[in-house]
């Protein structure tokens, strides 16, 4: 069972070691090898608190994907769309490239395809990041940078996209004049007005 609520005290304490544990563990062997009693050890809890708190490892995947959502870096507000969106690039390209986050976010994303709970944690991290970020484009649109109909949400995940594809499917080296083309690419089209809010 998991909570988007925070908690305080010798609870949040806890939280927060497991979870690191749990991030640590995800990184090393995948999902395949979480094992609940081996993150208590980590986290050096007792099992049966993991066990009572979490229920499962799918359970503490999704209190895990609520957990950094939550401490995800403010986006960039450099002034200008171009810089925004590259800030936005750049970011998503350090944590995909990170040799911990990396393989995390590997593990977070193949648990999330046959788990129902992490997948709806999954689509609440992303979302909670678009909507950090969509703001970029909405300034951009009052400065009359991009169309009036722009979807900004759109536009940001057009950012992203071709960089996961690069990180889960193809393997292509993911470096930063590839993240800065990524950004220009769905700046381009957003001017062409290819992100146009559907009616």
């Amino acid at each position: 069972m998991t909570s988007s609520t925070r908690p305080g005290g010798r609870t949040a304490r806890v939280r927060s070691a497991v979870l690191t544990a749990a991030g640590d563990a995800l990184a090393e062997h995948g999902f395949a090898h979480l094992d609940l009693a081996d993150v208590a050890r980590r986290a050096e809890v007792g099992k049966t608190t993991v066990y009572r708190r979490w229920g499962n490892a799918a359970g503490l995947v999704a209190d895990l994907l609520i957990d950094m959502a939550e401490q995800s870096l403010p986006r960039a507000d450099t002034g200008t769309l171009e810089g925004d969106l590259i800030a936005n690039a750049q970011l998503v390209r350090n944590t995909l490239t990170d040799p911990r986050q990396g393989p995390l976010f590997k593990s977070l994303i193949a648990v999330a395809t046959c788990d129902d709970e992490a997948a709806a944690a999954l689509h609440r991290f992303y979302d909670t990041r678009i909507n950090e970020w969509a703001p970029c484009v909405e300034q951009a649109i009052k400065r009359k940078e991009l169309p009036e109909d722009t979807d900004s949400r759109e536009v940001i995940r057009a950012v992203s996209a071709p960089l996961y594809y690069r990180f889960l499917i193809s393997g292509d080296p993911i470096d930063e004049p590839e993240a800065e083309r990524s950004a220009l690419a769905a700046i381009a089209a957003a001017r062409a007005g290819n992100y146009a809010r559907r009616a």
